[in-house]
């Protein structure tokens, strides 16, 4: 009985010894296990070095919530530059593929060209309701790299890395502004209102004094009898002034003469808000901002103007306020549809278009 018992416990020892493994035995991996873990405690549990970060989920966008930002790009690609404020004037640069752009509210002056961000070159101080309307360049801009600009009832004189300083105040605000065709003095044509120089258009020297020729060589006032002018403009061949007006009964375009201005060239009684004006070999174009088209005219030798002129442009570009020719003879216009108007998406804008022909207007 003792005998048998003993191989029988003998056996089992064998057994359990040949099927157990241990902990150090050959080469795996062994970590101990967490207390309370395992097929008794719950779960196993996984060693803090091994536990993933928890993903973040880019939060809800919420409803109503404004859209990132996108670059403004108009399709056109007769557009140089958008998304800016009414456009109050355009002086194009020597290098003919980029221009000085002012925006009449702000009294900024950007430097634009097509396929590059608008580059600031100066603000030019402004009340909003009275605001920047005309930038020239320096009569000998080549040398000087002067501007001029007319805002809130003064000329103002910007130099490169200066504030600009005014060098003629007293002015009703508007107008516009120009080079006389003797390349030597500036051209302003001014409101009616209270003062001296109302209502007329003054020649001056870039020191704000009255340019010699003058009627009166006291006096910056070449001529007089204006009353809203949205644009001054010169054929430096002909040797001829001619501004666009708005007065209370018809919009006009002035052939300019030393003195009081006489019986206007052309007539509008529509009144279609005659406003930037430029002259090319043969024609003067009129831009119009009620009318959102551009107008051709053809004057003869006298002053008088010929044909049957139709609107041309009309509704492309909305409301057109400054017009003016580039030395390699395009024409650069400027939006004004957030002024009164219907603004589309890039509004306002600067556009550079190929000379149009035919043109529009009444007869006297």
């Amino acid at each position: 009985m003792t005998t048998r018992l003993l191989l029988v416990l003998a056996a089992l020892v064998v057994l359990v010894s040949g099927c157990a493994t241990f902990p150090d035995a050959g080469s795996r991996e062994w970590r101990p296990q967490a207390e309370g873990s395992g097929e008794l405690g719950g779960p196993p549990q996984v060693a803090p070095e091994e536990t993933a970060p928890p993903s973040t989920p880019a939060p809800p966008q919420q409803p109503g919530s404004p859209a990132a930002p996108q670059p403004c790009v108009d399709p056109d690609p007769q557009v140089v530059a958008a998304c800016l404020g009414p456009v109050g004037a355009v002086a194009v640069l020597p290098q003919p593929d980029r221009a000085l752009v002012a925006e009449r509210r702000t009294g900024r002056v950007l430097e634009v060209r097509r396929d590059t961000e608008p580059r600031p070159v100066t603000t030019v101080p402004v009340d909003p309701a009275g605001g920047l309307t005309g930038l020239v360049l320096s009569p000998g801009y080549a040398e000087d790299r002067l501007l001029y600009a007319l805002a809130d009832g003064r000329v103002w004189r910007i130099a490169p890395g200066e504030a600009p300083k005014p060098v003629l105040e007293g002015l009703p605000p508007g107008g516009a502004l120009a080079v006389d065709a003797d390349g030597s003095s500036l051209l302003v044509a001014t409101p009616a209102g209270a003062g001296p120089l109302a209502g007329a258009v003054l020649r001056v020297d870039t020191l704000g004094r009255p340019a010699r020729g003058n009627p009166d060589p006291a006096s910056p006032v070449l001529a007089r009898g204006l009353t809203a002018p949205g644009g001054v403009c010169v054929d430096p061949a002909a040797r001829t002034t001619w501004v666009t007006d708005r007065t209370a009964t018809r919009d006009v375009l002035h052939r300019v003469s030393p003195g009081a201005l006489g019986a206007p060239a052309w007539t509008w009684p529509e009144r279609p808000g005659v406003a930037g004006c430029t002259v090319l070999p043969g024609a003067v174009v009129v831009a119009e901002s009620g009318g959102k088209a551009l107008y051709v005219l053809n004057p003869g030798r006298d002053g008088t103007f010929t044909g049957d002129p139709k609107p041309v442009l009309e509704g492309t570009y909305g409301r057109i306020g400054p017009v003016t020719v580039a030395p390699d003879g395009l024409l650069w216009l400027g939006t004004v549809n957030r002024d009164g108007g219907a603004p589309g998406r890039t509004d306002d804008r600067v556009v550079r278009i190929q000379p149009p022909t035919g043109g529009g207007a009444s007869a006297i």
